[in-house]
């Protein structure tokens, strides 16, 4: 069986559901199937072969969903941007990648042939039409065969280039087969068994990211998806009760947003059965007033981009049980589940238990293909089989993880990886700036916020908005420095390299782990 053959499946069960929504938009399990066959061969009738990418940059709409169904149809790899992403950003993914169509929402038809990194692609095509030198996407659907294809892909076939932030400097790519997703697949049906026809699902989070792997699961089982174009606490607040939303996943942020909403109390959250939440750790405290709030319905999950789905799970069971008995535990991010094979290792390879701290490392079939054109970084990354992730944690002697810190530079900002070089390396760009260094510091609301420590050049004269405001011109704006400090020279260690651990020590005084 496959993606198509349980979209088809669905659309033969549940025919007049909505599958997907979207702001005032609403498609059918039946229309869902019908347009991404239809896209499937528009986009074959333009020379497209398996294995060919196709680029998209777009905001949360019905056509993310419908796009990935026909890559699947199609047998073509799908290259999603984040639409935070800039266009030098996206120059140089594109050019990297090297698709043949790029797929654009509105506000991203800004691309051309000439744009730089751009060589590669020979069809523009603009959702919602109307943009000189784009194909319509509507008149696309509508005007190619409804006849389904017979396209089988094998496990080993690339499926999905998933983008993230390098610790090189650039952004890089995984990616993620036919055969991860599936696995990643098996697991969510695993984890989340109380879903059923008809359900609502909340995906908050850009689809291009980690909402996205909610999509096939919850399509093979009849839900609804209810994708919001961004997260607004009362608008998500007014959505559970005017749809009867039962489950959302959502980032630490997001329910720190929730928390501090005047509209909390007085909303309907009667139908909502679980929310979920990941991607970044989330403060204990937080988590007791969220159970408190907005009701004993929490679950964590833990994974990354390159083990394609979560990994370790800390479940509403768990939650209630660490609240009513063991409350330490609610700075685990859960034990290991279903196929995953989950250790934590010291820099011998030996297991590590009680108090000792040590990597994790990931063993299965969601771990991806590797880096896209990095073969030097997928070595780094996988060792004998097993997935490095650079996350240092300990574990109990019940098999429960302990985030305490990060072995790479990483931060996660609001569910967002954040590579400090890469934004470094934005930093160097401005005239002023002599030396910098980018490290994470805790924040009440998204985790953890990028912060500047930068020295200047001998007579130079800058200020903090200034360097912000050069920044968000050249990366995203998740990665874009919150706050710049000031300061005459920047600590080095005996090799004369930048001290970044000592740099980022007087910001983390007092706190129980280094991630947050």
């Amino acid at each position: 069986m496959s993606f198509p053959a349980f979209l088809r499946r669905a659309a033969q069960f549940w025919a007049d559901r909505p599958a997907v929504r979207c702001g005032d938009r609403t498609l059918t399990y039946r229309d869902l199937n019908d347009r991404s066959t239809r896209l499937a061969n528009a986009l074959q009738a333009l020379g497209l072969n398996r294995g060919d990418r196709v680029a998209i940059q777009a905001r949360n709409c019905v056509e993310l969903v419908e796009i990935e169904c026909a890559l699947y149809k199609a047998g073509l790899v799908k290259a999603a941007m984040n639409a935070r992403f800039t266009a030098g950003e996206v120059s140089e993914l594109v050019e990297g990648c090297t698709p043949r169509v790029l797929i654009a929402g509105p506000g991203f038809t800004n691309y051309c042939a000439d744009t730089p990194g751009f060589g590669s692609i020979e069809t523009f095509v603009a959702i919602g039409g109307g943009v000189e030198g784009y194909a319509d996407y509507e008149t696309m659907v509508a005007s190619a065969s409804a006849t389904p294809l017979d396209v089988r892909s094998a496990p080993d076939d690339l499926a999905v280039l998933h983008f993230s932030s390098g610790s090189t400097g650039k952004v890089k790519a995984a990616m993620q087969s036919h055969g991860n997703r599936m696995a990643a697949f098996r697991k969510v049906l695993l984890t989340d068994g109380d879903v059923r026809p008809g359900d609502r699902i909340a995906l908050l989070g850009p689809v291009t990211h980690a909402s996205g792997m909610l999509v096939q699961p919850n399509l093979f089982r009849g839900a609804e998806l209810v994708l919001f174009e961004r997260f607004d606490p009362a608008e998500f607040l007014d959505a559970v009760g005017r749809y009867g939303i039962t489950h959302a996943m959502m980032v630490p942020a997001m329910i720190n947003m929730l928390l501090a909403e005047p509209g909390l109390e007085r909303a309907d959250l009667r139908t909502l059965r679980a929310l979920s939440y990941g991607a970044a750790p989330m403060a204990p405290a937080r988590i007791r007033e969220a159970w408190e709030r907005i009701g004993p319905i929490l679950a964590q999950g833990y994974g990354a981009s390159e083990s394609t789905s979560g990994v370790a799970r800390l479940s509403i069971a768990d939650h209630a049980h660490a609240i009513a008995q063991r409350p330490e535990r609610l700075a685990s991010c859960g034990r290991p589940f279903a196929e995953s094979e989950v250790r934590v290792v010291d820099d011998a390879g030996n297991d590590v238990s009680g108090d000792a701290i040590g990597e994790i490392i990931i063993r299965g079939d969601d771990v991806f293909q590797g880096y896209w054109g990095e073969p030097a970084l997928t070595a780094e990354a996988i060792v004998d089989g097993w997935l490095q992730t650079g996350d240092l944690a300990r574990v109990d002697d019940e098999g429960y993880l302990y985030l305490v810190d990060r072995k790479k530079d990483m931060i996660i900002s609001g569910g967002f990886n954040v590579y400090p070089t890469e934004v470094e390396a934005a930093l160097y760009r401005h005239p002023d700036i002599f030396e910098a260094c980018v490290i994470g510091v805790p924040d009440s609301t998204w985790g953890e916020s990028v912060k500047a420590v930068v020295s200047l050049k001998e007579g130079a004269m800058t200020h903090q908005d200034n360097i912000i405001a050069h920044c968000r011109a050249l990366i995203a704006d998740y990665k874009t420095p919150r706050s710049v400090e000031f300061v005459r020279e920047l600590p080095k260690n005996p090799n004369g390299k930048l001290a970044r651990k000592l740099v980022r020590e007087p910001y983390w005084k007092g706190v129980d782990r280094r991630v947050n």
